[in-house]
């Protein structure tokens, strides 16, 4: 007996199946679009938002955390998994019953009883049982250890699910209130120009009734001046819906929610996007991949211990008797034990086809992982790109600006001396607030790329 108990432990030191190591992945020495001696200096950590040094997005951000559904329900799903991790642990150890039993029985008359002297044919009889029952499996070939592994990394893969939510969640939301940022920047902007050009239309109607302008050119600063009455409506809802877009992210409805419009200074950060290799801990969606992987990997353990027997322990002990009098009394006593050895002969093929299923399943994880790898270096180098691209062209369109802005004070003055028609005047108006609105539209893309590229990188969320 004491070499058999050997014998079993020595067996519970077995786990088949392959054992975990992460899968490999190419990583440039330095991004394409990065050129920094010191790349990682800066890279943001916490609460990157405070980066951009705005107390109401500061304010909302902090409320995402607490109000937003999507971040409760991957919660929820994190807890979730953890609770599955320890079901699987419970297998490790034996299961305990109790019960309690009362049992009355009437006999045919017609059939005797196997045991004649039991009872008499005919009669009722009432027994009760009372005992304790348990039932081990040792896990001699590591099956329930493998699916232990697979729970943790399952769980821990969806900790970082929630991480993943926690960081898009919170770029969606800065993305969004920079746009309506802009959109009132925008809106004042129109509303500056629409009472310009009711003053310009005031000035040619003037000077037709004096019969110094056509009736061309009060139509046409009429049109000029409807359509910035246009855009400026069209903005006003851009800008309801990116505060109810704000709204629903801080799990409120738009009703109860408002953003007071205020000018606002950009601060527009460099951010240094770190090495690439630094990449696969920093992002979450990465290491939620790898976490996948080692489940997938895990699962082939659990499906190659099918192939191989199964030991059950199952011992009982408890009462019987047909009296309640002497129910608990030590000559009513009864016991068993006795291992039962288990092994699948024929099944069809089932067990090697779900050995091939798990074995596709952690290919199928591994190329995963790669893909997300290379979304993120893909993310990282478009947003970097941004960064610089849209700066030379924000600095550009700041050059165009002043000239569309001189330009149109020459016009102005040349119509008042009466050297050029209305038409001349018109044209550099609306040279001027397109330039006016392209470096608009222009902070708004960079401050968006910024916060992508913050996103890209991990923001302040760390594998460790």
């Amino acid at each position: 007996m004491r070499y058999g108990l050997l014998f079993c432990v020595l067996l519970a030191g077995c786990t088949v199946g392959p054992d975990y190591v992460r899968p490999k992945v190419d990583t440039p020495a330095a991004y394409k679009e990065w050129a920094s001696a010191n790349p990682g200096d800066s890279v943001p950590r916490g609460k990157w938002w405070e980066t951009f040094r705005d107390p109401v997005l500061n304010g909302l951000e902090e409320q995402v955390n607490i109000s937003n559904q999507n971040i409760r329900a991957a919660e929820a799903q994190y807890r979730q998994a953890l609770a599955n991790a320890d079901a699987a642990r419970a297998a490790l150890y034996p299961t305990l019953n109790a019960n309690v039993q009362g049992t009355r029985s009437q006999y045919s008359a017609l059939v005797p009883l196997s045991n004649p002297t039991q009872s008499i044919s005919g009669s009722t009889r009432t027994i009760y049982a009372m005992g304790l029952n348990a039932s081990w499996e040792p896990d001699l070939w590591g099956g329930i250890r493998r699916s232990i592994e697979a729970g943790t990394a399952n769980a821990e893969a969806s900790g970082k699910n929630l991480e993943s939510v926690r960081l898009s969640t919170r770029a969606t939301l800065a993305q969004d209130y920079f746009l309506l940022r802009v959109s009132d920047d925008d809106i004042a902007l129109l509303d500056r120009v629409t009472e310009n050009y009711r003053h310009y239309l005031q000035i040619v109607q003037n000077q037709y009734h004096a019969g110094y302008a056509s009736s061309a050119s009060v139509d046409q600063a009429q049109t000029q001046l409807e359509s910035a009455r246009s855009q400026a409506i069209d903005l006003r809802l851009a800008r309801a819906q990116y505060e109810h877009a704000i709204a629903a992210l801080l799990g409120k409805a738009p009703a109860e929610f408002s953003i007071k419009p205020v000018k606002m200074a950009y601060r527009i950060p460099e951010i240094p996007a770190g090495i690439p290799s630094q990449l696969l801990q920093r992002r979450p969606d990465i290491a939620e991949s790898e976490r996948l992987v080692a489940a997938a990997n895990a699962r082939i353990g659990v499906a190659k211990s099918a192939f191989f027997p199964s030991l059950s322990i199952s011992p009982t002990a408890g009462y019987q008797s047909t009296s309640f009098a002497s129910w608990v009394t030590a000559p009513m006593r009864t016991w068993s034990l006795g291992p039962a050895l288990a092994q699948t002969l024929f099944n069809g093929g089932l067990t090697r086809a779900q050995t091939n299923s798990a074995i596709a399943a952690y290919d199928a994880a591994v190329a995963n992982y790669r893909q997300t790898v290379l979304s993120g270096f893909q993310e990282v180098e478009d947003n970097l790109a941004a960064q610089h691209i849209l700066a030379g062209e924000a600095k550009a369109d700041r050059a165009s600006a002043d000239f569309a802005k001189k330009s149109l004070d020459v016009a102005i003055n040349q119509y008042r001396a009466g050297t050029v028609s209305y038409l001349n005047v018109i044209t550099a108006q609306a040279s001027e607030l397109t330039s006016e609105k392209v470096e608009m539209d222009l902070t708004g893309r960079r401050m968006t790329a910024c916060v992508t590229l913050i996103k890209a990188i991990g923001g302040g969320w760390r594998a460790d």
